[in-house]
């Protein structure tokens, strides 16, 4: 979105696309290798114990012969993005003076495509530091619509994801999310609502109303994500994007009674309502 080899100066660009200044001259704090394979360590067993808070990872941690403290266990879960779904996951960590949308899908049957779609953002770990993966997942068909993967969870990132899926698949009836604050920041509700689009968050700490895309994060990171070490965000890009290629087209699911997503989707695919 920032171009540093472009005529016009940065700060002239931040302005006209509407980001703050600071996020256009962010770099990531460094993470020291060994806190590196501590965080991977964590993610695996976030999938795993989805429940566990820093304390019980600790304990978990500790059977396979790894000290560390429960501070520090904590600090390493904030700057993942992650916490016990129980709690408010941190990927979800809500700014104070945005609204909260109230959850719209409880008791909903959801079985057509571009009845709902879902956004999320999860920690992605490579040989030497992490990125973010923010991914548009049509609900019904598990299709995954368009995705970002960046260094920060700013909004800017969801905004771009959802703007493609929106050029490529018409718009949906409703967009549902987690409390995060990129996904209560004025540039994403603004791009939901503003095309009529009704706009659901997950209830606070709600684990059932985040399991769906929880099952879409866990074929990512075990079929792709945990078997590789990217060396690079664009190799991670690549790689990524690959993936979730075979993903939609050629993974079937048992809960789509076998068909892939792309079939599934298709399949249910109510006449498109045009995203112009």
């Amino acid at each position: 979105m920032i171009d540093r080899e472009h005529a016009l100066p940065v700060s002239r660009q931040v302005r006209l696309v509407g980001i703050a200044r600071s996020s256009a001259y962010y770099q990531p704090h460094p993470v020291s290798e060994a806190d590196q394979k501590l965080m991977r360590r964590l993610d695996e067993l976030h999938l795993e114990f989805p429940f566990a808070g820093a304390r019980m990872l600790v304990r978990l941690l500790k059977r396979e012969a790894i000290r560390v403290g429960r501070k520090h266990v904590g600090t390493l879960m904030k700057r993942m993005g992650i916490e016990a779904l129980y709690c408010k996951p941190n990927t979800s960590r809500r700014h104070a003076k945005h609204k909260i949308w109230p959850y719209l899908l409880r008791g909903m049957t959801i079985n057509r495509a571009n009845q709902v779609w879902a956004l999320d953002t999860s920690y992605i770990p490579m040989a030497r530091g992490f990125v973010y993966l923010t991914a548009v997942v049509d609900w019904a068909s598990r299709k995954v619509l368009a995705h970002r993967v960046a260094i920060t969870m700013e909004a800017m990132h969801a905004v771009e994801a959802l703007e493609e899926a929106f050029a490529k698949y018409g718009q949906p009836e409703i967009v549902n999310t987690d409390q995060g604050s990129q996904f209560t920041a004025t540039a994403f509700t603004d791009a939901v609502l503003g095309r009529d689009i009704r706009l659901s968050m997950d209830g606070k700490g709600a684990w059932r109303d985040n399991v769906f895309v929880e099952r879409v994060w866990r074929s990512v990171k075990y079929e792709e994500v945990y078997l590789k070490a990217y060396e690079s965000v664009s190799h991670a890009r690549r790689s990524i994007g690959d993936y979730l290629n075979l993903y939609n087209q050629k993974r079937p699911h048992s809960s789509l009674s076998d068909q892939t997503p792309d079939e599934a989707y298709f399949a249910t695919l109510p006449a498109i309502k045009s995203a112009a």
